[in-house]
């Protein structure tokens, strides 16, 4: 189970692989850190291990790849806050997310 996202909205994420031939995928959630500039948009989630994701990573480069929810959860910023989800995110295709 995990801290940073509800089970309501991790039940609502397309499984691993479900959006690999989807042409504009949807990001379902937007993460954080409050104090670097780091932030995970996630695509799908496995339902399998309850943790693994695949999205779009913003940081020191912007990519497309595979993360887990374990990870984010044990990251803190330079001030020593944790990630946090972005509670006023919508669900945004990726084409929107990746323009901005």
């Amino acid at each position: 189970m995990s801290k940073l996202i509800p089970q309501t909205l991790l039940s609502d994420i397309p499984d691993l692989y479900e959006t690999e031939n989807t042409l504009d995928p949807i990001c379902h959630v937007k993460l954080f850190t409050p104090d670097s500039n780091f932030t995970w948009y996630i695509i799908e989630f496995s339902k399998a291990d309850v943790s693994t994701c695949f999205g779009f990573v913003q940081g020191l480069d912007s990519e497309l790849g595979y993360f887990t929810l374990v990870e984010l959860e044990s990251v803190h910023g330079s001030l020593g806050l944790s990630v946090e989800r972005d509670l006023s995110f919508t669900p945004t295709p990726f084409s929107k997310i990746k323009g901005e």
